[in-house]
């Protein structure tokens, strides 16, 4: 009677031992199946190599001179485990990386429409007196900008006029330069608009500079003083643009410290302290080792004045 008793009892649990197999094999295949998911989504170049999990099969070989100290389903239940923790933490490290794009995307869209209401200002505008910006950084006179000295007396500029590059009477006197060398030429005659403060000439001669010749020297100093023509035309939104594109694409150019002073200066122009200072920081953090002295103590007194900490 007995041994009948224990069959029976036997008998009855064999269907509910089966079934929470049963059940904890369908977790581990589905967290499987996700866990693959995922890393095809974070390795897209892995060609189907994942990673390996960290609780081995139960029906896996044992190692020599002993047993598994666990049954199927105990193996399983960790393997279960191991897995949700795995998904727990690629999900979170996920969730955090799209967090952080997300704020970079922000941050990127406040600055552009700062930007476009700054340009949308300056087009409402009719006329504006222009106090250009200082001289250049480290100018020699000799070599198309002029040494370091005062700004120079700034004329009102007609925005609607700012547009027009056809050749005026003044830009027509101006005499391109022949020295042998295309780019060269180029520049100067760009250059010498400037001087001359036809702007809206100056700057289409610049960015044709920087067009035609994007190997040569002289396009880091073209797209430098296209900045300046922007600062000294009142358009401290397009020179902010300008300064930054020649730093970004020509960090080794002759001029990609100075672009990075005027950045600076651009940005106090538009109200913008906190962003000076951080130009500031990155031209002493990369070109420290390289900037003159009188560079160096220009960019203390900017500090300075935007009050940088």
């Amino acid at each position: 009677m007995r041994t009948i008793i224990w069959a029976l009892a036997a008998t009855s649990l064999l269907p509910v031992a089966a079934a929470a197999q049963s059940n904890v094999e369908g977790r581990v295949g589905k967290l499987e199946s996700e866990m693959r998911a995922v890393q095809r989504k974070v390795f897209p170049g892995g060609a189907g190599q994942y990673l390996q999990p960290e609780i081995t099969r139960p029906d896996a070989p044992q190692p020599a001179g002993g047993t598994p100290a666990t049954s199927a389903v105990a193996d399983l239940t960790g393997r279960v485990t191991a897995l949700e923790q795995q998904m727990a933490s690629m999900t979170d490290q996920i969730e955090q990386t799209g967090y952080k794009l997300r704020q970079l995307q922000d941050q990127f869209d406040a600055y552009k429409r700062a930007n476009d209401a700054q340009l949308r200002t300056l087009s409402s505008t009719p006329a504006l007196a222009i106090t250009p910006a200082s001289a250049p950084l480290g100018g020699d006179g000799a070599d198309g900008e002029p040494a370091r000295g005062p700004a120079r007396p700034g004329t009102p500029v007609s925005v609607a006029a700012a547009g027009d590059t056809a050749p005026s009477a003044a830009a027509a006197k101006v005499d391109k330069p022949d020295t042998g060398d295309a780019a060269e030429d180029a520049y100067l005659y760009g250059y010498r608009l400037w001087t001359a403060k036809q702007y809206p000439q100056a700057e289409a001669q610049l960015k044709k500079v920087v067009a035609d010749y994007p190997k040569h020297r002289r396009a880091s100093w073209a797209q430098n003083l296209l900045g300046r023509a922007y600062l000294d035309e009142g358009k401290p939104s397009l020179a902010s643009m300008a300064f930054y594109d020649n730093y970004k694409k020509m960090p080794d150019g002759e001029r990609a410290p100075d672009s990075l002073y005027y950045l600076a200066q651009a940005l106090m122009k538009l109200n913008k302290p906190t962003d000076t200072c951080k130009v500031y920081g990155e031209l002493t953090d990369v070109y420290g080792s390289k900037i003159s002295s009188s560079m160096k103590a220009d960019v203390q007194k900017g500090r300075t004045a935007a009050k940088c900490k």
